[in-house]
């Protein structure tokens, strides 16, 4: 990626496709060019949230909502220290902010962190288009000169994709830290962070647990050295076929029956874990809007998405496994897609979305309870 930080709104910019598609705008963010996956976010709010989570990590998001940057950006909402998204699509950029918590403009901290990205263009087509086609390489080109169309079509074709790529060791931590307990320390759990999003350590700090979160490569030795009641394995980008050492980790886990919970990449690698295969979507679940059943109760959830991989299980009955009983918990509503694992014979489940509800919604919250019941009785 090369980039400038010059002023961006009377800059041309090119949006490639590499199946050819072309779309022309204006530079939004930095100057430059990037390369990623493209991809579609469907929520109209907490672009911010998305704009920092590491599972967004060699993506371009593009933003189905027409109107994005109203209420700036703050302080308090980052999922991380950074943006990890590659690139950014948006149709009508907010000319002002909106909003008390706001101290700069979304199109200054693109710029600020060299985040390349392109505006004005026709966002509903392109989100038409890639429903159509499927999630594909894209690259984003601005500047007062820019190559011809064929060159960067060629630019596009040659980046990796994301199929097959490890990614995760790239966004986790390197050093383990803690995350102390909101007033009593009632539980220890030791977090796996494979791009875990800053709200999810809090989420579970908020019910008195002191996360340790450990770095993606940590061993067993490392993680029970913490002495934990339970296990967590984050959120996190890339192909979960490529995972295999937090697969053997989760093995280790399992074997010794340890409470366990893991969210979306955690998803995967549970399921991997137990013997199931994962796929590449089409064009994956990105938002805060994705309608999801629990089915040990019936109830149907509105969630937060953003998966591009999904876990082969049998939606129809009960599975064995090497660790016992497991059978599919939750079930996305618009494609019956594996949403939530859960093992019978022992406390292990998963879900594929983000329970944190960083931003929103929070029809979810009650998985952190449900981990901490494990916990409580396994202790007792």
């Amino acid at each position: 990626m090369t980039t400038s930080t010059r002023e961006t709104g009377r800059v041309s910019a090119v949006l490639v496709l590499e199946d050819g598609r072309i779309f022309r705008g204006r530079a939004y963010g930095a100057v430059g060019e990037t390369f990623g996956e493209a991809v579609f976010s469907t929520g109209m709010t907490g672009y911010q949230e998305t704009l920092t989570d590491p599972s967004y990590h060699r993506q371009v998001v593009v933003m189905t909502a027409p109107h994005v940057g109203n209420t700036g950006i703050n302080d308090e909402d980052p999922e991380s220290k950074r943006i990890w998204v590659a690139g950014y699509v948006v149709r009508d950029p907010a000319r002002v902010p909106s909003s008390w918590r706001s101290r700069r403009t979304l199109d200054d901290e693109l710029r600020a962190q060299g985040v390349v990205g392109i505006s004005g263009i026709d966002t509903r087509a392109l989100t038409r288009h890639l429903r159509e086609r499927g999630a594909m390489r894209v690259g984003i080109f601005s500047g007062d000169t820019l190559p011809d169309e064929g060159t960067m079509i060629t630019e596009v074709r040659r980046a990796p994709e994301m199929k097959g790529a490890s990614l995760f060791e790239e966004v986790a931590t390197k050093e383990t830290y803690v995350v102390p307990a909101v007033g009593e320390r009632k539980f220890t759990v030791a977090a796996v962070d494979l791009g875990i999003k800053g709200m999810t350590p809090h989420r579970m700090a908020e019910r008195g647990i002191e996360v340790h979160v450990l770095p993606a490569t940590a061993t067993a030795e490392e993680l029970y050295a913490v002495n934990p009641d339970g296990v967590f394995f984050s959120n996190g980008p890339g192909d979960p076929e490529k995972a295999d050492q937090p697969v053997a980790l989760m093995r280790e886990v399992l074997g010794r029956r340890t409470p366990l919970f893991g969210i979306c990449f955690g998803n995967q690698i549970l399921g991997r874990a137990l013997g199931f295969g994962t796929y590449k979507l089409k064009y994956g679940h990105r938002g805060i809007n994705q309608p999801v059943q629990d089915r040990t109760t019936g109830k149907v959830e509105v969630t937060a998405h953003n998966h591009g991989f999904a876990v082969d299980a049998p939606l129809d009955r009960v599975s064995e496994t090497p660790f016992g009983r497991a059978e599919v918990s939750h079930v996305c509503l618009n494609d019956q897609v594996v949403e939530g694992l859960q093992l019978l014979d022992q406390p292990a489940f998963s879900v594929q979305y983000h329970p944190e509800a960083a931003a929103g919604p929070h029809d979810a919250a009650y998985l952190f309870d449900r981990f901490v019941s494990l916990m409580e009785g396994q202790r007792a």
